[in-house]
């Protein structure tokens, strides 16, 4: 193999696939990066056998061929380079020489062919959207997605495509985001399945504002293949989760009471500064709705309290309800929406916050102390 490159095309290609690569592990060859170079441009791939990230770039390409060699070593000798126009150079011993200007590097390598072959899927089980909207919808949901691993189907955002739309849905169990779109999605395409927390954090760093996605999924896999109008390409393929995803619609309040709107910016910097007043023990927020009135208040012993008071248009009977702010705060800063609206029944039952547009959050109250 033998190709020249640029500084920024070899960067863009190593900065996209590097992070899936871990610190630790047991096969020599997850830490390595593939590279294969044919006609005018060369592909990066990166696996850890469960999320896999492919991105292709401009290169002249003397000599097509592959090679794969250290990921972490590539990239910092490729960051540090001086010049612009990169040599690279693979014998059959899969031995890499890379020449930039005074520079001069040889990387020991492994085969191309002992790197995981990339899984094929079936063109019936497909949808494509734009870039922005699935990276919305993923950033209104993601930081819902449960830590707790003996939970491991709460361990990922569920998504669903039916009756010609698409629903992403993440919940820890006791707070639930959900956001859905229309999507073309013919009856062939219909199903339902699990993306892993690390995919979804691998997507939401790839994702652009520009450009489609398109979205195949199997009975273990999904692949989603992102493009832009610049010709950048990249390419991620992930196991799902398996297991049954728990019956969210019965946990989303079907009635309300009270609904009130919010200044969400206003309505975020006052739980944030009430957060500052809680503690581990004592981690709620009691929100008071009275007269035109939202009194927000933080009272643990060891700490000390916090009140805030915002004007709100609300009319109905007083009403005190607690919530773990940060539940509150994730959420507010996933959203773009000058205003919010909060749904009640009553002290007990969960909150819901909604905007002018599909998404809803559920979040369960705290008793009050």
């Amino acid at each position: 193999m033998n190709l020249t490159i640029s500084k920024e095309q070899i960067l863009v290609g190593l900065q996209a696939v590097q992070n899936v690569v871990g610190a630790r592990t047991t096969l020599p060859i997850l830490s390595n990066v593939l590279l294969r170079a044919e006609k005018d441009r060369v592909e990066f791939t990166a696996t850890d056998l469960d999320v896999t990230v492919v991105c292709a770039v401009e290169a002249k390409v003397k000599k097509a061929g592959g090679t794969t060699v250290p990921v972490k070593k590539l990239f910092g000798i490729v960051r540090e380079l001086n010049g612009n126009e990169i040599e690279i150079e693979t014998d059959d011993k899969n031995i890499t020489v890379i020449r930039c200007g005074p520079s001069y590097y040889k990387i020991h390598g492994l085969s191309a062919e002992e790197f995981p072959p990339l899984p094929k899927f079936k063109d019936d089980k497909k949808v494509s959207l734009q870039q922005e909207t699935i990276k919305g919808m993923m950033r209104k949901t993601s930081f819902a997605v449960s830590t707790d691993e003996s939970r491991y189907v709460l361990n990922g955002i569920f998504f669903s495509l039916k009756d010609h739309k698409m629903t992403m849905v993440a919940t820890d169990g006791r707070r639930l985001a959900l956001a859905d779109e229309e999507a073309d999605i013919s009856e062939k395409s219909s199903g339902e399945f699990i993306v892993p927390a690390k995919a979804v954090a691998e997507l939401n760093r790839l994702l652009q504002e520009k450009g489609d996605v398109e979205i195949k999924y199997g009975d273990n896999q999904a692949s989603f293949a992102l493009k832009d109008d610049k010709g950048f390409s990249v390419l991620l393929i992930t196991k799902l989760i398996e297991g049954n995803y728990p019956n969210y619609k019965q946990v989303i309040p079907t009635e309300t009471k009270e609904r009130i709107a919010l200044v969400r910016e206003e309505f975020l910097q006052a739980l944030r500064r009430a957060e500052i007043m809680t503690s581990e023990k004592a981690n709620s927020v009691k929100m008071t709705f009275g007269k035109n009135s939202l009194a927000i208040t933080a009272n643990s012993p060891e700490v000390g309290e916090a009140r805030e008071s915002l004007a709100v248009n609300y009319k109905g009977k007083e009403m005190a309800i607690a919530f773990n702010p940060r539940y509150l705060i994730d959420a507010l800063n996933a959203l773009t929406e000058d205003e919010v609206f909060f749904e009640l029944i009553d002290e007990l039952s969960p909150g819901v916050l909604k905007i002018n547009g599909p998404f809803l959050y559920v979040v369960m109250p705290m008793r009050l102390s």
